[in-house]
């Protein structure tokens, strides 16, 4: 192990640094755009579906924000989304597709590093936005039983509200 060790390229702490920033900073963008989204999608399941995905990318931004403070590191700063216009279908295919793109962009880098600990942590960020991908593919494709079946036909009728209200 540690022959292998010693013939890897190391990845200096201010590489991965800048590694983990870049990612955290696209990472961002995709959340901010799916919550344009999630405000533009009333199909149930769909925006069910948003919801979710949203939540994980959450916790990838906690988990990469962590790792960078604890590199010394500051945490980019948010971004303003892009406003989502189009059809439902359009809105989706559009997340689809830059949800693709960003495994794409990343997932050559990811594999590089030699730090498993953040290897494995980005790895899975990329398994995850895979799997946020193929809910996405789904919906676009028009199944609608993303996250489960209902077993009474809850949530098959109606729409979600654009906007909360707060009292």
């Amino acid at each position: 192990m540690h022959y292998l060790q010693g013939k890897a390229e190391h990845v200096r702490p201010g590489e991965l640094l800048s590694l983990l920033q870049d990612l955290y900073g696209d990472r961002l963008r995709l959340v901010n755009g799916h919550q344009v989204s999630a405000g533009r999608i009333g199909q149930y399941e769909f925006n069910n579906t948003y919801q979710y995905v949203i939540a994980r990318e959450e916790t990838h931004l906690q988990w990469l924000a962590e790792a960078i403070v604890d590199l010394g590191g500051s945490v980019p700063a948010e971004a303003a989304p892009e406003p989502s216009v189009g059809s439902e279908h359009d809105i989706i295919a559009r997340d689809l597709e830059g949800e693709r793109a960003f495994v794409e962009r990343w997932r050559a880098r990811v594999a590089t590093l030699t730090n498993v600990r953040h290897r494995k942590m980005l790895e899975l960020v990329l398994g995850e936005s895979l799997e946020h991908a193929r809910f996405f593919e789904e919906a676009v494709a028009g199944h609608k039983d993303l996250l489960g079946r209902s077993c009474t036909g809850a949530g098959q009728r109606g729409t979600v509200l654009a906007t909360r209200w707060i009292e």
